[in-house]
């Protein structure tokens, strides 16, 4: 069985085969799940599908041109760069 310390933080560093086993990598965000029928909580990776973001930003009310999309971001560099941000 893998354990692992809780520091004074409350941060606990999930062992390297149980990384491995779950998938995780540096970034990467788990969820603390009670199951109910155990009374005990389960470390869950936390995945989303790309197809899960369909439909969170709506559609323009008009479409934007290439154009218009270059001409915007040549304004940005251009403020940006009279403001002395680089």
């Amino acid at each position: 069985m893998a354990s692992a310390t809780m520091t004074s933080r409350g941060r606990v560093t999930v062992p390297l085969h149980i990384r491995n086993l779950l998938g995780l990598a540096t970034g990467d965000r788990v969820e603390f799940v009670l199951n109910e029928e155990t009374g005990r909580y389960e470390v869950v990776p936390v995945t989303h599908s790309v197809t899960a973001l369909k439909g969170i930003i709506r559609k323009p009310a008009k479409p934007v041109s290439i154009g218009d999309m270059n001409t915007a971001i040549g304004g940005q560099e251009a403020s940006s760069y009279r403001a002395g941000i680089e």
